[in-house]
């Protein structure tokens, strides 16, 4: 299928320049709102599932680079990265891995369907622009379909956005060779509002392979290369309000990144010309039509991405030259209706197809295709005050396995009194096979079936202090089946007996102790184990974070992090075929930002990343950046 972005782009800058929608969230005075949960603003109060959010303030008070920045601190998440800045990002949540999280981009699937895993690719994606990121633990397929097994990643730009014009530029310099910079303009009034932003990152990077145990490019620059990397992002959002009952809406999102890579192993070679190119193209357009006095809620949508991928390489096999291209196509549609002051029933469809073209100059050429859709419901119930009740069923057809069925059911009760609040969710998940795992020539099977899940948590918070101090404990557990892997006897993709299983204890600590002065705090402990005893790779079993921004003066800031990693292994492959469990260091990395405001509408900044320069890894046999300084500022107008 061809997609013309060009006039999907054209009717998205039409809705810019009208205004756009006032988000729910905005318009009522509830306390935090998120959406990823029940797929419409609902009060966080409200919601049994276990949501952290990462809002505009969380993100400007350490000015990093990347989303990864941000995720790698989630309480349950853990990012490692096989080398520097813009290598393919190996991203855990509660112990499973990326491709058991579906994330969204202003409602966009942005995952890449020509991996060998559908699994989005976290490395290319900028934090410029975006406004809030909810990170939605637990199974969630009953709501979001296949692959959100662990959870859902919803990425927002329209967030917090004031009334009247707003820009802002930015720019960043420092070690590595990097630079980066960004301009964003954005909108609001009583009938909508809208965003768009273009920011771009330009590093000369470190590389992938090790001498003697540090990064190559601080041991031996002379004759070790640098792993460049460079990304360019572009997105845009915005919501029409055009009558009191209709309304229109509209996404677009454009990366275009590339840069070097080392050949795999243990150790990694370093390699000159590898090199990797990949251009991302989405849009989202849709309308909400609200009937019955707004007790009626309807909304209609349909999304297009094309992702296009090259591979460039000259190892001891011999030049290496792939392009892969996926299309995915989704009409979706959602409904609520509120049946009574006490109950709401949501309710939708969707109907997906996703699509694989692979060729190399070993011979493959592929061209394969799958279509999944499914019909969903959801009852809210509010039986007494301050307990919210919700279960959902769900039920998928795939065209290549069948049919598949997935539930929900959560809680949340409130103590108002006393500050406690106590939630709880069970539900279960499924993850269909890749196209690549079905089909590629080699390693496809087509008589796999989905992996499946269920996953459990339950949890208090509790606030003090007129709400400054906010503290949440909850524990969890996530369970596999039917793990799709690949099997070095038949050389092909199997179905593995057994049941992968995990569970842990989340903390996190918030307290806003003066006026000056923010602490936080989390702390995950996460425990894995696989049918066959071992432990999962990369994930640490104790992540500690501390957080502290500290306001000395009045146009000065200073934010610290310490992020503290015990207790990892890696698997690494000693002979064809065979694979082991070795240990990886313990590490502690240090941030911080200090920050001066001449004006309210202007900030320069110096942070550091990694002050203790600690020589660490986090994919065994594979750099990571030593001590980086660097320099920046922002102003808005």
């Amino acid at each position: 299928m061809q997609i013309n972005f060009r006039n999907t782009i054209s009717v998205l800058a039409i809705l810019a320049a009208s205004g756009a929608a006032p988000a729910l969230a905005q318009d009522l005075d509830i306390g935090e709102v998120v959406v990823t949960a029940n797929k419409t603003p609902t009060e966080k109060s409200k919601v049994g599932s276990t949501v952290t959010v990462i809002t505009k303030k969380d993100i400007d008070k350490e000015s990093k680079a990347t989303l990864n920045d941000y995720l790698t601190l989630v309480p349950g998440m853990n990012v490692s990265s096989p080398g520097g800045m813009g290598q393919e990002s190996s991203l855990s949540l509660r112990g499973a891995d990326k491709k058991y999280i579906k994330t969204l981009f202003n409602g966009i699937d942005i995952s890449d369907p020509t991996s060998t895993q559908v699994q989005t690719p976290y490395q290319n994606l900028l934090i410029g622009g975006i406004g809030s990121v909810e990170v939605l633990k637990g199974s969630q397929s009953t709501l979001y379909g296949s692959d959100a097994i662990a959870g859902v990643i919803g990425i927002s730009t329209l967030t917090g956005i004031e009334p009247g014009i707003h820009q802002e530029i930015s720019g960043e310099g420092g070690s590595f060779g990097t630079w980066r910079g960004g301009y964003s303009l954005s909108g609001a009034d009583d009938t909508g509002k809208a965003a768009l932003g273009i920011y771009g990152l330009d590093t000369a990077g470190i590389s992938a392979a090790l001498v003697n145990g540090a990064p190559a490019v601080d041991s031996n620059p002379s004759h070790l290369e640098r792993d460049g990397f460079q990304d360019f992002n572009i997105n845009f959002a915005g919501e029409k309000q055009i009558t009191d009952y209709f309304s229109v809406f509209g996404a677009a999102l454009y990366i275009n990144a590339k840069g070097d890579y080392d050949d795999s192993g243990n150790p990694p070679t370093d390699n000159t010309f590898n090199r990797f190119d990949t251009q991302q193209k989405a849009a989202r357009l849709g309308f909400n039509l609200d009937l019955l006095d707004g007790r009626l809620k309807n909304t209609f949508a349909v999304q297009a991405s094309q992702i296009d991928r090259g591979l460039n390489s000259v190892s001891i096999f011999g030049p290496y030259d792939a392009d892969f291209r996926g299309e995915r196509t989704k009409a979706e549609y959602q409904g609520s209706f509120e049946a009574s002051r006490w109950l709401t029933l949501q309710y939708g469809a969707d109907y997906e197809r996703q699509s694989a073209h692979a060729t190399d100059n070993f011979g493959t050429d592929t061209n394969e295709s799958f279509n999944i859709g499914g019909l969903w419901g959801q009852a809210v119930v509010s039986p007494v005050e301050n307990l919210t009740l919700t279960a959902g069923l769900r039920h998928d057809e795939h065209s290549e396995f069948g049919g598949h069925t997935t539930y929900r059911l959560t809680g949340s009760y409130s103590l108002p009194d006393y500050g406690t609040r106590f939630h709880s969710s069970y539900g279960t998940g499924f993850r269909s096979p890749s196209l690549y795992e079905l089909y590629d020539p080699f390693a496809g099977n087509s008589a796999l079936r989905p992996e499946e899940s269920k996953s459990f948590d339950i949890g208090v918070e509790q606030t003090f202090l007129d709400g400054r101090f906010v503290g949440d404990v909850t524990y969890f557990m996530l369970d596999t089946d039917n793990l799709i892997d690949y099997d070095y006897t038949t050389s092909r993709y199997v179905q593995l007996p057994g049941t992968t299983h995990r569970n842990g204890v989340e903390v996190s600590l918030s307290w806003a102790a003066t006026s000056w002065l923010d602490l936080g705090a989390s702390y995950t402990y996460t425990h894995t184990r696989q049918p066959d005893g071992e432990r999962r790779p990369r994930i640490p079993e104790h992540d500690f974070a501390i957080a502290a921004t500290v306001r000395p003066a009045e146009k000065w800031a200073v934010t610290g992090v310490v992020h503290t990693v015990l207790n990892t292994v890696d698997r690494i492959s000693p002979s064809f075929g065979t694979f082991v469990n070795v240990p990886l260091d313990d590490y502690v990395l240090v941030d911080a930002k200090v920050s001066y405001k001449p004006t309210e509408a202007t900030e320069i900044y110096l942070r550091g990343e990694n002050l203790l320069d600690q020589k660490y890894e986090v994919v065994k046999g594979y750099g990571t950046p030593g001590l980086g300084v660097f320099a920046g500022f922002k102003a808005t107008f």
